[in-house]
């Protein structure tokens, strides 16, 4: 009864924040655009940031107007989930993404951290949750443009298995190595081949091009495995997380736009490298809006203001 009292402290405590309107810089929207939001790094239990981004995400919905959120990794800090009833998904993400605008689907990937834990139990969550939109390790999907007569193509990858690093520690990453990186890659060959989308755009956790202090293989063995399939088939952008921070890098001899998203919360030091366009060390998410000749990414900050805008035009 004492740990049950505790837990229902926990929880009051963290949907008792303020619900005052939160302030915001108002995104230019382009006029009949396709939106969605993009946010990982999150499951601190509301802390160093989260809750703040988490309250700006919902009161801003109604300007962006997002389709959905993809939820591109690590939304439970640090061991993953150990099912689909652990208590961490009422306090990483039931309780902390409550707003009303934010009950839309949300489209989620592995992350190293789910990598740590049960991954069945968070492709599983969607048979609790309707917002939880998990309909493999990876997927994809296309969408028209809202008032216009263009398709954009959203490919969502499973990158822990593609790197050689958590492949082979099955203490700390058991499922890692049990996915064929052949299967996924022959997958996303015939997916972006498939596609007769004008706008393509995949999201993964982990970043193949990125300043970090982590390992390089992990971005060297996406660069090999991943990079060339994103350059055969004219993919636009490929955004991941991971990093903590905010980047937008042009690698060199390539068209696609590389785009790290910052954490939803606990953001680390960032440094422009080879290629960047921008860095920031903020804490925020991103907003990707689509029209039939434009796409247009925001980079957003706790604070609500938009750090950076890139468009592409075509």
């Amino acid at each position: 009864m004492k740990r049950l009292t505790l837990i229902l402290v926990a929880m009051l405590a963290i949907v008792g924040s303020t619900v005052a309107q939160v302030k915001f810089q108002k995104p230019e929207i382009p006029a009949g655009s396709t939106s969605i939001y993009i946010a990982n790094d999150l499951g601190r239990n509301g802390y160093f940031e989260q809750k703040t981004v988490a309250e700006l995400m919902g009161w801003m919905a109604d300007v962006v107007d997002p389709e959905f959120v993809a939820a591109i990794g690590d939304v439970h800090h640090f061991e993953g989930v150990a099912s689909v009833d652990d208590p961490l998904w009422m306090t990483n993400y039931e309780l902390i993404y409550s707003h009303p605008d934010l009950m839309l689907d949300w489209y989620p990937v592995l992350g190293n951290h789910e990598y740590r834990g049960n991954t069945q139990a968070v492709l599983d969550y969607g048979k609790v949750s309707r917002r939880w939109v998990m309909p493999g390790r990876y997927y994809a999907f296309e969408k028209e443009v809202e008032d216009g007569n263009e398709k954009i193509l959203f490919v969502f990858i499973d990158t822990a298995p593609l790197i050689d690093k958590y492949r082979r520690d099955t203490e700390d990453y058991p499922d890692a190595g049990k996915q064929s990186i052949a299967a996924e890659l022959e997958w996303l060959d015939a997916t972006l081949a498939a596609s007769t989308a004008k706008w393509k755009v995949v999201m993964g956790h982990h970043p193949i091009f990125a300043d970090t202090d982590k390992n390089e293989s992990e971005r060297t063995d996406l660069q090999r495995r991943v990079k060339p399939l994103l350059d055969k088939y004219g993919v636009d952008a490929y955004i991941c997380g991971h990093i903590h921070n905010f980047q937008h890098i042009q690698a060199k001899g390539s068209k696609v736009q590389y785009f790290v998203n910052s954490s939803g919360s606990l953001a680390r030091e960032v440094n422009p490298v080879e290629g960047t366009q921008f860095c920031s060390s903020d804490e925020g998410f991103m907003v990707l809006s689509t029209a039939d000749n434009l796409m247009r990414f925001f980079l957003i900050n706790y604070k609500g203001e938009i750090i950076y805008q890139y468009d592409i035009k075509k």
